[in-house]
């Protein structure tokens, strides 16, 4: 820390009455949780229904498939109900390497960030929280946040063993991979739960007000969860 910056810091402790930092300190290093909803404590595949019940209730929508194989199959079929264009704008993130998205050539896959000319985007995340239906998604080179807000249409592939229970269990994943990973700590974390919308206009719901208007989640059925079925999470 710069001398500068520490003199700046230490007057405003002084001011603020908090010259002693312990207490702070002591309370970042115990991490306390916070409080998580009763309904997340089941089992591995009931808290996948859960998330799938309450991510649909908040409008978006969900296909459940059995293996990244089965992906573009579900991708396209999304697109041509829904008459949108068949043009992807793939996230550049290594989640996505092992889904095979030539085997259906009537997708037109290119990857990179987005200035807002792609009309549907297609992601990864880095957790599902079930309490909610929430997408938890990191900042990065390889999950670029303009994918998540700019197309119309945000799709987004997870993985069952993704989903966790609540918040404090995404966060204390990424506290994780902090402490495996240095430096790991992402710009940002995004936590999107369905669609954009907004009601302040004659309090009538506007769908895509400040981002997506469609929010669909492919989420693979891997076998880590069905692993773990009796067990719970």
């Amino acid at each position: 820390m710069s001398d500068v910056r520490a003199q700046i810091l230490g007057r405003l402790r002084q001011a603020l009455d908090r010259t002693d930092d312990s207490a702070a300190q002591a309370r970042l290093s115990a991490r306390p949780r916070g409080i998580v909803p009763a309904r997340t404590d089941r089992a591995a595949t009931a808290l996948i229904d859960l998330f799938v019940t309450q991510a649909e209730s908040v409008d978006a929508t969900v296909d459940r498939v059995e293996a990244a194989v089965d992906v573009p199959d579900a991708v396209a079929a999304y697109l041509a109900q829904r008459n949108l264009p068949s043009v992807l704008r793939l996230a550049p993130d290594s989640q996505l390497d092992d889904i095979p998205w030539d085997q259906r050539p009537t997708l037109s896959v290119t990857r990179g960030k987005t200035d807002g000319s792609h009309d549907v985007s297609v992601t990864g995340a880095f957790a599902g929280i079930a309490e909610t239906g929430t997408l938890m998604l990191r900042s990065g080179p390889e999950s670029p946040s303009t994918l998540n807000f700019l197309p119309d249409t945000h799709m987004v592939v997870l993985r069952a063993s993704q989903i966790k229970k609540s918040y404090e269990d995404g966060w204390d994943e990424i506290r994780l991979q902090m402490e495996t990973q240095p430096n790991s700590l992402p710009r940002t974390v995004n936590f999107i739960t369905g669609p954009s919308r907004t009601g302040d206009i004659e309090q009538k719901i506007l769908m895509g007000a400040h981002g997506p208007r469609r929010l669909h989640i492919v989420l693979i059925e891997d076998e880590v969860s069905l692993g773990e079925a009796d067990d719970g999470v």
